[in-house]
């Protein structure tokens, strides 16, 4: 059973298996864990380095809103979808 949305002042962070980081050689932010790595996209990269347990949702959504503001919607959208699916998967822990 798929876990419940995480509200938008949770404040999602790495989970400590994980070790996320810039890789160099795959031109791409990663995560580490024990098993293996986990290559990522430049979105989940630029949501997950805001997960550092201070940060809320909805700062992350902001954040990436004032960056890219022709995207505000999708941004929105899209960041409170992979913080829920970076939960469920056990990257990241609410706070």
């Amino acid at each position: 059973m798929d876990a419940l949305p995480l509200p938008a002042d949770a404040r999602p962070r790495l989970s400590p298996h994980y070790v996320f980081r810039w890789e160099e050689s795959q031109s791409a932010f990663i995560l580490l864990y024990p098993e293996g790595l986990i290559k990522l996209n430049a979105s989940a990269g630029a949501v997950l380095e805001r997960c550092d347990g201070a940060r809320t949702v909805a700062t992350i959504v902001a954040e990436l809103q004032a960056a890219f503001p022709a995207q505000g919607a999708e941004i929105a959208d899209g960041v409170r979808a992979f913080v829920d699916l970076a939960c469920d998967k056990g990257w990241l822990r609410a706070a």
